[in-house]
């Protein structure tokens, strides 16, 4: 079952008299439970693309359907309905509130869903649980590491169901031992079967996808299963070794 399609998908913006064409005739789709990487260096179209796919952003031109739903020229505030319901963002900077705990933090999205207070709470600490973080529930941010802070946006990001978890740069502000550690969790959270598509200019953090989409000047260069997959378990594996 497709949950990403977009059919000949431009995007252009405007700048003064300057005229950015920052996606030219996109066509991919996603199909459930599928762990996908947009790859590309900077200025090649992967943030634009995320954007739309993440309902942050419409297309110029060219259709864009979510899950069964034509997204393409939605108002925004049919849009922001659609993000809360269908997509959980992962962002590089974590974008916690920090004067919430851990738990109000993750049941945030729950009170635009309307969930009641003792529903929000239970969802938000089961969801803690699965990334392994429910005895942090009431912790602030500052009072949690980089890694725990990313599984408490990736618990926030999974806590209403979405049909796609958006990840973007996730490990960009992480050491590479907590790096590994956010990639084995996608890897556990693709396992369960949820749809994974993670934006990275970093070539070694694509290879943890199952299929690398590569954007260049605004266009898929390559759109190619990862035959070598990498496994966070097996490098946590040696640095346990060396260490």
């Amino acid at each position: 079952m497709k949950i990403i399609e977009t059919t000949n998908i431009s995007k252009r913006y405007v700048m003064g008299e300057e005229v950015i064409q920052a996606l030219k005739d996109v066509t991919i789709s996603v199909n459930k439970g599928e762990y996908v990487a947009f790859m590309g260096p900077s200025g090649s179209g992967k943030s634009t693309l995320m954007n739309i796919v993440g309902c942050l952003d419409t297309p110029t031109s060219g259709r864009y359907v979510l899950n069964g739903q034509d997204v393409s020229e939605m108002t925004e505030n049919a849009l922001a309905t659609v993000r809360n319901k269908e997509i959980g963002f992962v962002f590089q900077t974590f974008n916690l509130l920090p004067r919430q705990s851990a738990l109000e933090n993750v049941a945030l999205p729950l009170i635009y869903a309307g969930y009641s207070k003792a529903d929000r709470t239970e969802k938000a600490m089961l969801t803690l649980k699965g990334v392994g973080l429910d005895n942090r529930a009431h912790h602030k941010p500052n009072e949690l590491s980089g890694g725990q802070r990313q599984r408490v946006a990736i618990a926030r990001a999974l806590v209403n169901d979405p049909s796609i978890l958006l990840a973007d740069e996730p490990t960009g502000n992480l050491d590479t031992k907590t790096s590994y550690e956010i990639m084995d969790l996608f890897d556990q959270l693709y396992s369960k079967g949820n749809t994974i598509v993670m934006v990275t200019h970093e070539d070694d953090i694509a290879q943890y996808a199952h299929r690398i989409i590569r954007l260049r000047d605004g266009l898929v260069e390559t759109d190619k299963v990862n035959d070598n997959v990498k496994k966070a378990k097996e490098f946590m594996a040696s640095l346990k070794v060396q260490d």
